[in-house]
């Protein structure tokens, strides 16, 4: 958190700092006053005065508030830089303008204190725009010594178990997380203006599913049983297709009881739309668009090009060509074992073909996609929401979209024959029955609903966390999580 020296000394600097809170209280000044009215954002400042040449001055007056993140100077002239959320901008406090006491006052504060200002713009002789220190007020008395200044935090513990000190220290956290609510309102304007409804349904779910993941279990003590945290929306948002309601959205935290990796927290943040009269070429036309506006709206200058159209494969053909192997000519999974030992690939005794397929997919197929990719077109035994190929047996309308070598989105033409759906859950409970925990429940509800009617229907499902990732160049999930899940 903070340098060697300071961490030696941390008992007396707290100390210090509860003498000059002490000291304001002293002299009549509320170290935590009730507000600060009129404030505007340093950026805008900067903006509003971009083409000022060095040495001028102006009469716009502003009041900014933020951090103290620097001093330089004392006695009767100082500089200090001043932090918002929007940037730093630099004060120069004069005491023939502040007058002796307020210029004494104002020099005594501690780096991390929390202050608001009145002052004029002028840019310096140097060229640093600046606001000249006309009052200013103490806003919170900081009682900790902020991180250590020149280097930043780069504890990793420290920055995602204490991710205010991370944003405090490190301006490209912030950048990260302002990029990423960017994205959030990008995705919700794009779906918003082509007529989506956002909606909410059950987070505590009485059956979870819409994925193949195991969940997490809680109690409701007055209802007496036990309930789940939804892995998915999928089940509920195509309900609401039943009903009706045609363009369907949610963007919420979904929760799976799974590992955590670079690319896996068990909370996350997923999109989910449905659109009744589409199905998954019509879907991926609008990820396509959707994530490419994120992009323009989070101010990606990156190698990776979102444009559309993105480049698409077949995952049979993309699996051929990096293995040698072609899945749909070994339908069992002691054929596809032996094709994969055959190329000196390891194929794990426990695994089903589907999982082996899967293997196939996440160690030899996903790592090659670096650019935004399609892979179309899935076998059943993955999919068993997906609709039915319209041309070729065996296979389900499916696609997954790939970034820098990780899935983004999930997408189906949607299985919308209750008959149909009700075989497939039946395969889901032989295969919980074998021993698979994230095989998908048994759901008559949703078998119910679909016995209404379903009209043909295009989903995704857009993992919001991954497209920040691919966004701004982080390597782990934990960096775009405010507060990641830790062992």
């Amino acid at each position: 958190m903070s340098g060697p020296e300071e961490q030696l000394d941390l008992p007396e600097l707290l100390r210090q700092r509860r003498r000059k809170l002490d000291a304001l209280r002293a002299d009549g000044i509320e170290p935590f006053p009730h507000e600060f009215p009129g404030v505007v954002p340093s950026a805008g400042i900067r903006t509003a005065h971009e083409d000022l040449p060095a040495g001028e001055e102006t009469d716009a007056r502003y009041r900014v508030a933020g951090r103290l993140a620097a001093r330089r100077g004392q006695g009767k002239m100082a500089f200090l830089d001043l932090v918002d959320r929007s940037g730093r901008i630099q004060l120069q406090a004069r005491a023939d303008v502040l007058g002796e006491e307020k210029m004494a006052r104002l020099l005594s504060l501690d780096l991390g204190d929390l202050v608001g200002v009145e002052g004029t713009a002028f840019r310096s002789k140097r060229g640093e725009l600046s606001l000249r220190v006309e009052d200013f007020a103490v806003l919170a008395k900081s009682l900790r010594p902020p991180p250590e200044k020149h280097h930043g935090l780069t504890d990793v513990e420290t920055r995602f178990r204490h991710r205010e000190l991370d944003l405090i220290a490190n301006e490209e956290s912030r950048e990260i997380f302002l990029a990423r609510a960017k994205v959030i309102s990008a995705a919700r304007r794009y779906l918003d203006d082509q007529g989506f409804v956002e909606v909410e349904t059950p987070v505590l779910q009485p059956l979870y599913g819409g994925a193949l993941a195991r969940p997490f279990t809680t109690h409701h003590n007055a209802l007496d049983r036990n309930l789940y945290l939804r892995i998915a929306t999928e089940l509920y948002l195509k309900r609401l297709i039943v009903g009706g309601l045609e363009r369907v959205y949610e963007l919420g935290k979904d929760f799976r009881n799974e590992g955590v990796s670079f690319k896996h927290n068990p909370e996350f943040t997923m999109l989910e739309f449905y659109e009744a009269y589409a199905d998954y070429e019509d879907v991926a036309k609008r990820t396509e668009d959707l994530v490419h506006q994120a992009a323009g709206a989070a101010n990606y200058e990156g190698d990776l090009n979102f444009a559309p159209p993105w480049r698409r494969e077949r995952l049979v053909d993309a699996i051929r060509e990096r293995t040698g192997i072609d899945i749909l000519a070994a339908r069992d999974r002691d054929a596809l074992a032996a094709a994969m030992e055959q190329k000196g690939l390891t194929a794990p005794a426990t695994d089903t073909w589907a999982q082996l397929v899967d293997e196939l997919l996440s160690k030899h197929v996903e790592p090659t996609l670096e650019q935004p990719t399609f892979l179309f077109d899935y076998p059943v035994e993955l999919s068993p929401f997906a609709k039915r190929h319209r041309s070729e047996e065996g296979l389900v309308e499916r696609w997954e979209a790939y970034v820098r070598g990780m899935e983004i989105a999930n997408a189906f033409t949607e299985l919308n024959d209750p008959d149909e759906q009700r075989r497939r859950f039946e395969e889901q409970r032989r295969h919980a029955a074998a021993g698979d925990e994230e095989a998908q429940p048994f759901d008559e509800d949703f078998l119910q609903a679909l016995e209404q009617g379903m009209p043909p229907t295009g989903g995704v499902g857009l993992g919001i966390d991954r497209v920040v990732m691919a966004l701004t160049g982080r390597e782990s999930i934990r960096e775009v999580v405010l507060f990641p899940a830790m062992r």
